[in-house]
């Protein structure tokens, strides 16, 4: 009977190593993996002098876990993951999300990661706690709110504009109260704290608005694990299946939420696919309103143009299209920049 071979691990940091994230390419690449960009950290397993597994760590999400074909069955991709957890652990990260492929379901389950939402035979999210969700959907209860039409809106706002007033406005008038949830995600050119800000500003003046910080359950698409997905129909895709399947079996009941809203979407295609996924992922759970852009000088009101302008530093025309509480803001930060 042959020995298991004996197996080493070592911690590499992604910055400045150069050749061992070649090396590390190249065993993701036989297994038909690609590298995220926002991994920080890898988790190697060396057999002599050569790399046989790595599992990668971006904050408190494990990605790229993948195993030299010889060794798999091995139980070395259970030591990785007891190993990268170990690092996560004691760099303060205790509750730890995964997203592979669905076939890898029951190997990462006996690891002791729980299912959250799965994305077709695309990509499965899951967590290591069993009650990770439940425990979410419990603190969304304590700030349910009694009502007939209870509205929900999740936006990025990177900045808030006067189209995502208008948006909030036409929402809260329409229901008996609204859940605001701001994309946590650092992912974005403003900040997760300067957008949350700018949101609370400008929706201050109505009465029914609840303004929930995002959590790790509304996933931003900038911070999706893709590097299993090869094709960008199928990153898109499981993105909006996962994020949508949590927001319509978790986050929605547990608010009571009957209506989401959205603002219509004439440049971002990628913005257009996931509101048509909404509309069919959501048919009979929970209704789906569009509300039409507004205008300003003409062309319909978007971030993506305030921060062009800012860039550029045309504040005259940055004030057309964003509340005044915004323009204090984006003012107070960056005019500085133009003196």
């Amino acid at each position: 009977m042959q020995a298991r071979p004996s197996i080493d691990f070592r911690v590499a940091e992604v910055n400045g190593n150069t050749q061992r994230l070649a090396s590390i390419r190249t065993l993701l690449a036989d297994s038909g993996l690609g590298m995220d960009s926002d991994i920080t950290t890898f988790v190697e397993a060396w057999s002599g002098n050569r790399l046989v597994g790595c599992a990668g760590l971006a904050a408190n999400v494990i990605k790229c876990v993948a195993v030299e074909e010889q060794l798999r069955g091995e139980n070395l991709s259970a030591r990785l993951l007891a190993e990268v957890e170990h690092l996560a652990l004691a760099r303060g990260h205790f509750h730890l999300f995964l997203c592979t492929r669905p076939c890898n379901r029951e190997r990462f389950q006996h690891s002791g990661f729980w299912p959250i939402a799965q994305s077709g035979n695309n990509a499965i999210l899951m967590e290591n706690t069993p009650s990770g969700i439940q425990r979410y959907c419990r603190t969304l209860q304590a700030r349910r709110v009694a009502g007939k039409r209870i509205g929900s809106i999740v936006m990025n706002a990177n900045p808030f504009t006067l189209g995502h007033r208008h948006l909030v406005e036409q929402a809260a008038q329409a229901c008996d109260w609204l859940h605001l949830f701001v994309v946590r995600e650092d992912a974005s050119f403003f900040p997760f704290s300067a957008r949350l800000k700018m949101v609370k500003a400008g929706v201050a003046h109505l009465p029914n608005v609840t303004v929930h910080e995002g959590s790790q359950y509304i996933i931003s698409r900038a911070t999706f694990p893709a590097y299993f997905l090869k094709e960008t129909g199928k990153v898109q895709q499981a993105w909006s299946e996962i994020d949508l399947l949590i927001f319509r079996n978790h986050i929605a009941p547990a608010l009571g939420v009957t209506h989401r809203f959205i603002g219509s979407e004439p440049f971002c295609d990628i913005t257009r696919q996931y509101n048509q996924t909404m509309h069919q992922l959501l048919a009979g759970a929970v209704e789906v309103v569009e509300v039409p852009r507004i205008k300003a000088t003409g062309t319909a009101i978007s971030a993506s143009e305030v921060r062009r302008l800012l860039k550029t530093h045309q504040f005259s025309r940055i004030r057309e299209i964003v509340p005044d509480t915004t323009f204090a803001h984006l003012e107070s930060h960056y005019s500085a920049e133009v003196a």
